[in-house]
């Protein structure tokens, strides 16, 4: 069934809560704090280097009448990590909703004879080592009751040749998911990870050209490659108190390609 377009969505019961956004000046980081600011979220977004677009996102936030800012800074340092979540207390008076997007893909494939120690190292250090910096200054400051949303990838459960190092740290990220859940438990703090597919952002667009791109819409039951406002909505529902009585569970946003037991 066809519909035209319909209002834009607004989530229930995130209206005055405090949302921190890793990774937010574009992609899926940008589309998540965007629908948080519209279901009347304040919403902070980190960002490593590229002023313009964070400038631009956050005018995006503001227009919806919330609190925004954004931080730049590479959180591979655990010093940026900690100056992040303390500038958000700071702006926002505390934290409710954290969001851990940031992360990197090399897209060439490379098998693991030949991969290069320094391309494992930088990726687990960007995306396992920065998380936890961010996760663990999230479950000191988060308030009872609050949400931790990580984004993991279906790579990180089935593996990928060629991409090893991508879904080790993948794969990382969902354990820490289901052993953080049983810890924050106590406080009512879930935790829960999306594992999209492929999603039509900048990182994957080196993958998707010509041939390639046919190949992995064929591979999708829905024949369709994910806009990032597709994985936004499983991350935002998360974060509702619809989602409530979810934790440690890894949702798949793959359009079916994907299914993992």
């Amino acid at each position: 069934m066809s519909r035209g377009r319909e209002a834009e969505p607004i989530l229930p019961g995130l209206e005055g809560m405090r949302a921190l956004v890793t990774g937010g000046s574009r992609g899926v980081g940008r589309a998540t704090a965007i629908l948080l600011a519209r279901s009347g979220a304040s919403v902070a977004i980190s960002y490593r280097s590229r002023d313009e677009d964070a400038d631009r996102v956050v005018g995006e936030l503001a227009a919806l009448g919330v609190q925004a800012f954004a931080h730049r800074g590479d959180l591979t340092s655990e010093d940026v990590a900690e100056d992040l979540f303390r500038k958000t207390g700071e702006r926002f008076g505390g934290l409710d909703l954290f969001v851990g997007n940031h992360g990197i893909w090399p897209h060439e494939g490379v098998p693991v004879a030949e991969m290069s120690t320094e391309q494992w190292l930088t990726t687990q250090r960007v995306n396992v080592e920065s998380l936890f910096y961010t996760v663990r200054a999230a479950a000191r400051m988060l308030s009872d009751d609050g949400r931790i949303v990580l984004v993991s990838s279906t790579a990180g459960q089935r593996g990928e040749a060629f991409h090893g190092d991508y879904a080790a740290s993948k794969g990382a990220v969902i354990s820490l998911v289901k052993g953080l859940a049983v810890e924050l438990a106590p406080r009512g703090i879930t935790v829960n990870a999306v594992a999209p597919g492929w999603v039509d952002t900048e990182m994957a667009a080196p993958a998707l050209q010509g041939e390639a791109l046919e190949a992995a819409r064929a591979a999708i039951p829905l024949r369709r490659i994910a806009t990032a406002d597709d994985i936004a909505g499983p991350i935002g529902f998360l974060c509702t108190p619809l989602a409530r009585h979810i934790t440690g569970e890894i949702l798949n946003v793959n359009g079916g390609a994907v299914r993992v037991g």
